[in-house]
């Protein structure tokens, strides 16, 4: 509920004494959330599926809040449901779940075969699910709580080739709602955030095809691929007081795409 205009200030931003987790945190646009959240006040619950954790920990070598890793393969059920309670163990309460970690495969339809669809759908879909559903319970008992999915151009639109992914990215869409709806008497605001075209590993390919690259290029009015840091301020707003009225939005950061 506001409190009045004329008690506003930038503190509203803030997420000092907060606890985080970020799955996906170690690379790309995970990244960029880890640091973000970390450098507003935020302590963060890192989850990866690997332990190269080096980059990360030198972006954050500046800030006094607390940073811990965590590694676990989201597919496999058993170690995903571990990662809540090692994150109340390590920092006491879960206050922020940013479900990033995400994959995606490509094939023409007619070749796709059964373990990439279950692969992209077990981590993009199941796994998002699953950690809500294990983070809100926490989060209902103090009260309060950000979720914060990942979702995507592609949960707006068809694609081609990464049929497991688009429906992995429309149904992100439907869950972040479906969540709002029951969650919200509970003072959780469920929301997600649809990235555009950023320049990342996951993208190189599409950036070094000249064709496709000029396609893309030609739709975004802003004119440009975005940087992972363009997201920094988005996550920021959804995991802070300043966004408490916000509920099952997807809130496109995408220069315009959409919009052409």
């Amino acid at each position: 509920m506001g409190t009045g205009l004329q008690d506003f200030s930038l503190d509203y931003f803030s997420l000092k004494g907060k606890t985080a987790i970020v799955t996906g945190g170690n690379t790309g646009l995970g990244q960029a959330y880890t640091v973000a959240l970390a450098k507003a006040g935020a302590n963060v619950f890192v989850v990866t599926h690997g332990t190269d954790w080096e980059d990360t920990k030198e972006q954050l070598a500046d800030i006094e809040n607390e940073v811990a890793f965590f590694q676990a393969d989201l597919i496999n059920r058993e170690q995903l449901q571990q990662v809540v309670p090692a994150c109340v163990e390590e920092f006491g309460t879960v206050d922020i779940l940013v479900n990033n970690a995400g994959t995606i495969r490509r094939n023409p339809l007619l070749e796709f075969n059964d373990e990439d669809w279950d692969d992209v759908i077990g981590l993009n879909l199941d796994a998002v699910y699953f950690l809500s559903q294990r983070a809100a319970k926490v989060m209902v008992e103090k009260g309060s709580g950000k979720i914060i999915n990942i979702a995507s151009m592609l949960s707006f639109q068809g694609g081609k080739f990464i049929p497991p992914y688009t429906a992995s990215k429309h149904a992100v869409a439907g869950l972040t709602k479906s969540f709002a709806n029951e969650l919200a008497e509970h003072g959780i605001q469920v929301n997600a955030i649809a990235p555009g075209y950023f320049a990342t590993k996951n993208t190189a390919p599409i950036r070094a095809d000249e064709k496709r690259n000029a396609e893309i290029l030609s739709r975004i009015p802003a004119g440009y691929w975005a940087d992972p840091s363009d997201l920094m301020g988005t996550v920021v707003y959804l995991a802070s007081t300043a966004s408490d009225y916000m509920n099952g939005h997807i809130l496109a950061v995408d220069g315009g795409w959409l919009a052409r």
